[in-house]
């Protein structure tokens, strides 16, 4: 079986960035990229263009920063599907470091068909006679292809849909493509208690398609993972590697009342329990109901959604909203991410961070502030990033992985105290500091 990427640094967190494509430029890239690091995210769903590339440049940075890109390619369902071409989009993809890449979006929903293809008799032989050509092209690109995330229930429901089509691919013979492909599953809470479907069909048997029993428990919720990968394990004889997406997107979620969203945070807070593993947030949150750790097939799981315009539509389901703080939910897991296993950089604790290796090899720090980052310090900081390709950040938290560490900045926004733990660490330390004319020389001269 061939390999499934994940990122160096994997806790299995990840977000969905914009729900558009309109936000890939050199500035989106450094303003966000903070944002992703501040919350510990090493995954990150993309919406794809059909018509044109995600700059290589936006790409380059999500790897070169530890962070495994996802494209979603949401491909219309109709018949202009087989004139998409996305060969030289895959091509260009893989190489640039792309690993995963999903094909359509909610199958299993009327408003993704024209109404005369929903209406033909075998929508899942219908689906994948678009689906396949595409996947494989990409599997044959060096991408994994990712069955896309089927909606919950939906019009024609998921769980049918998914054992039908995997039950055709065996059919068809399209072993090539079933030894490659991943899957992937909308895992929103819908205010269903976290644990709610655990443990699947063994523990769930009388769940039927279309009908939960009084009583009885089903896959719509946050654990539907043990569904999708049990149906898998039936009928090809293993579970697939398996992404969760949307997680906390639905619309039935709590909309708070409490500003301060009490009960949302828990929900998110225990999401990232069983993502990162149980012993993550309970030593922190002892008042917090024990989650079990997702299973190792579970690859990651991306939160929706980091940011969004002011005027769209899904800007009050957003982390971040451009120029505001975050989130009481993102607030809540910066927290977290400082107190995870007790890594938080102190400048008053007297015995350096553990650690066991330096897996990044250079680590460029540049200053933050409460209303964000300076475009000044980007622009100054382009020629050294362009020179040599650091992993970019605006803390010193994951400066203790990098053998090599850059700071910007004076003794005000990064304490010798905290430099010096980085140099017991094992860290070659370097700080540029001084005006603004001085800084821009010694980064455009290093």
């Amino acid at each position: 079986m061939p390999n499934f990427p994940t990122p160096p640094v994997n806790n299995r967190i990840g977000f969905h960035y914009f729900p558009d494509t309109d936000h890939y430029r050199e500035t989106d890239l450094y303003t966000w990229l903070p944002e992703i690091k501040t919350l510990g995210a090493f995954w990150l769903t993309l919406v794809a263009p059909l018509d044109r590339a995600i700059p290589e440049f936006f790409i380059n940075g999500l790897v070169e920063n530890g962070i495994e890109p996802i494209l979603h390619f949401q491909l219309p369902l109709n018949k202009k599907t087989a004139n998409v071409d996305l060969d030289l989009l895959f091509q260009n993809y893989a190489r640039w470091g792309v690993n995963y890449v999903i094909l359509f979006d909610a199958p299993n929903i009327r408003k993704s068909w024209t109404p005369s293809s929903w209406a033909q008799e075998d929508l899942v032989e219908n689906f994948l006679d678009h689906f396949i050509p595409q996947a494989e092209n990409a599997a044959k690109r060096g991408l994994v292809p990712v069955f896309p995330p089927l909606e919950p229930g939906g019009d024609y429901w998921d769980t049918a849909f998914l054992r039908s089509s995997f039950q055709a691919l065996e059919r068809r013979g399209s072993y090539y493509l079933l030894d490659r492909m991943g899957i992937s599953a909308k895992a929103f809470s819908a205010n269903r208690p976290l644990d709610w479907g655990s443990g699947g069909p063994e523990r769930w048997p009388e769940s039927r398609p279309y009908f939960t029993k009084s009583g009885n428990q089903d896959h719509r919720g946050f654990a539907i993972s043990d569904w999708y990968m049990a149906i898998t394990q039936a009928v090809i004889g293993e579970p697939r590697p398996l992404i969760l997406l949307y997680l906390g997107s639905s619309s039935s979620e709590e909309k708070s009342n409490d500003p301060e969203q009490k009960a949302h945070v828990r929900r998110t807070l225990g999401m990232v329990q069983a993502l990162a593993g149980p012993s993550s947030i309970a030593k922190n949150n002892p008042s917090l109901k024990a989650v079990n750790a997702l299973p190792p097939q579970v690859l990651c799981g991306n939160f929706w959604l980091l940011s969004a315009d002011p005027g769209s539509p899904f800007a009050d389901q957003a982390w971040f909203l451009p120029g505001e703080n975050g989130s009481p939910k993102a607030q809540a897991l910066i927290r977290w991410n400082s107190w995870a296993d007790g890594k938080a950089l102190d400048p008053t604790r007297s015995s350096p961070v553990p650690v066991t290796t330096q897996t990044i090899p250079h680590y460029l720090v540049l200053p933050a502030y409460e209303w964000g980052i300076t475009d000044w310090h980007l622009n100054a900081a382009r020629p050294f990033i362009r020179k040599y390709r650091p992993m970019i950040g605006f803390s010193l938290n994951y400066a203790f992985m990098a053998e090599r560490v850059t700071v910007v900045g004076d003794v005000d926004q990064f304490p010798e105290s905290a430099l010096d733990l980085l140099r017991n660490a094992g860290c070659m330390v370097e700080r540029i500091s001084g005006d603004g004319t001085s800084i821009a020389t010694q980064l455009a001269e290093k």
